[in-house]
């Protein structure tokens, strides 16, 4: 009777267990659900004109987002998700800036937000030859293999992972500068504009990049962040934030919630949550990749630029500068843009950014970025042991005879590239004369694509 008992009272309190972490992990990760669905819904519908069925199926099918249930009120131009009628989130679009997560703001309070937004020019590009407009000439350089380049491109297109599809949208090749290859999934053309994610830390760090040059911000001077004035952070300095060596205390998982998932899906000041967090390291001594880092940059910019010329600043300054006009920044429910994670670009737009730093930061005989930005913005962090990571940008490798230390073994040593998630990613390959553009839902093998791209080159 003793031993069914103590049986009985051990099943009892492991249930309870079981129900205790169950409970802690709705509790901490329906947030985080119902947040990333309605947001990234919200995109595709208002932004990329795609079905919600379509999106469901492909962007929101696997575990755990399809837990989630998501509801489009077109009357509010909204979407809302919900985990089991749990941790409802809302996001919300507005013409001109994207869709935002109703968090720690009242939507009233979003809504009434002002945007000075610059226009774009009422310019027929296709009229107007590559990079500076669409129209591409009907020839390709002499030393490219078109069935070779081809090749390279529909194998990306058609790229599976473990019988499942990648869902690769678009693929972009620039030789010299110029578009010698390009191809589209089902659905998508030039005109659709895709989600950049940690992409967007790079336009980040070119924006930086301009104000560096008007001289405004110093990337050797501490960082100017209100909350780390008399503390022990006020020493971090603009270039740590760069190289994402501050040592704060911030955890870039998604697969489970975190300090990535909770500034991104939870907080509305994302860039005030991640500067009110702990040290974990003295400053400069470890390279910790956060997209909290790049929010902060990204209010650094604001309060650098002032409240008025906020908004409108990456466009004037930067992207209309270098041809870009289908470039769109999502804020946060602060007015913020969200740095490390929410562009919206065509494939041909990110290309031109890819461009630019190609092109040592000048466009059209501008000098757009400061002479060396591109320079040191490669140039990896010591505090970096693989030395993959520079001015918010990815490194290849500097060691030539070594593809061991390169992110790419097959890829010269010299690349570069914007990364994000599920493999968006614009590739720099200045020996190759090569930028490569790739945008899709799921990652591919990265290394075969660009080493059969680069095999097509016949010099």
């Amino acid at each position: 009777m003793q031993i069914r008992k103590l049986i009985i009272r051990s099943v009892l309190l492991l249930l309870l267990l079981i129900l205790i972490i169950g409970l802690r992990y709705a509790w901490l990760a329906f947030p985080g659900i119902s947040g990333y669905g309605a947001k990234n819904m919200a995109s595709a519908v208002y932004l990329q004109h795609r079905k919600p069925a379509d999106v469901i199926k492909e962007d929101l099918g696997d575990f755990p987002l399809s837990l989630g249930t998501y509801t489009v009120n077109e009357k509010d131009s909204s979407v809302t998700g919900s985990v089991w009628g749990f941790a409802k989130r809302k996001a919300i679009y507005r013409k001109g800036i994207g869709c935002t997560l109703i968090n720690d703001f009242s939507e009233a309070e979003i809504r009434a937000q002002h945007f000075e937004l610059p226009s774009t020019p009422n310019i027929n590009n296709n009229n107007i030859d590559w990079p500076f407009g669409n129209k591409i000439p009907d020839t390709l350089p002499g030393v490219i293999n078109k069935v070779l380049l081809d090749q390279a491109i529909n194998n990306a297109i058609n790229a599976t992972s473990n019988g499942k599809p990648c869902y690769t949208r678009a693929v972009l090749v620039l030789y010299d500068g110029k578009i010698v290859g390009e191809q589209y999934a089902p659905g998508f053309d030039k005109n659709t504009v895709m989600l950049g994610w940690s992409m967007s830390k790079s336009l980040v760090g070119a924006m930086i990049g301009v104000l560096v040059k008007e001289g405004k911000l110093n990337p050797n001077m501490p960082a100017p962040v209100p909350e780390w004035k008399s503390t022990a952070k006020e020493k971090i300095t603009l270039k740590q934030l760069l190289q994402h060596t501050t040592g704060l205390d911030f955890k870039e998982d998604y697969a489970n919630p975190s300090e990535v998932t909770y500034m991104l899906f939870d907080k509305g000041d994302m860039a005030a949550y991640t500067a009110k967090l702990p040290l974990k390291y003295e400053p400069g001594t470890v390279f910790n990749y956060s997209s909290g880092n790049s929010n902060i940059l990204s209010r650094i910019i604001r309060h650098t630029v002032g409240e008025r010329a906020y908004a409108g600043f990456p466009y004037q300054s930067l992207f209309h500068k270098i041809n870009i006009y289908s470039m769109l920044l999502e804020p946060d429910a602060s007015g913020t843009y969200i740095g490390s994670s929410y562009s919206y670009a065509t494939a041909r737009d990110f290309a031109r950014f890819g461009l630019l730093y190609y092109n040592n930061g000048k466009w059209n005989g501008e000098q757009i970025l400061p002479e060396n930005w591109v320079k040191e913005s490669v140039q990896p962090t010591l505090a970096d042991k693989r030395k993959h990571y520079g001015y918010q940008i990815w490194l290849n490798g500097f060691m030539e005879n070594d593809s061991a230390t390169r992110w790419y073994p097959d890829v010269p040593s010299d690349m570069f590239f914007a990364d994000g998630y599920g493999g968006q990613d614009i590739y720099i390959i200045p020996s190759k004369k090569l930028v490569v553009v790739r945008l899709g839902l799921f990652g591919i093998d990265e290394n075969k694509f660009l080493k059969e791209v680069i095999h097509s080159i016949e010099e």
